[in-house]
C-alpha cells in the first residue's frame, strides 16, 4: 500500500495507464481478428482493403510502445503473406 501522497498519486496514474494500455492492446487485437476473418473468407481484395486499416492501427500502437516495433513487423508480415497465398478469384 501506498504511504505517501506522491506514492498514492502514482498508483492511480499506474492503474490510469494501465486501463488505457489494455483498450489499446484489445483494439490491437480486434484489428488482427479482422483481418485473419477476411482471410477465411477468401476474398483477396477485402483483405487486402481490411489489411491496410490494421497496418495502421498496429504502426500506432507500436509508436506508443504499446507493443514492440518487431513484434507489429512481424504481425504484418505474416497477414500480408498469408494474403499473398490466396489463390486469385477466377
Amino acid at each position: 500500500m501506498a504511504n505517501s501522497a506522491q506514492a498514492r498519486k502514482r498508483a492511480r496514474q499506474n492503474e490510469k495507464q494501465r486501463a488505457h494500455n489494455t483498450s489499446l492492446r484489445s483494439t490491437l487485437r480486434t484489428a488482427v481478428k479482422r483481418v485473419r476473418q477476411a482471410i477465411k473468407a477468401g476474398d483477396k481484395a477485402a483483405a487486402q482493403v481490411v489489411f491496410q486499416e490494421s497496418v495502421s492501427v498496429l504502426d500506432r500502437i507500436a509508436d506508443k510502445k504499446i507493443i514492440h516495433k518487431n513484434k507489429a513487423s512481424r504481425h504484418k508480415s505474416r497477414l500480408s503473406a498469408q494474403i499473398k497465398a490466396i489463390p486469385a478469384s477466377a
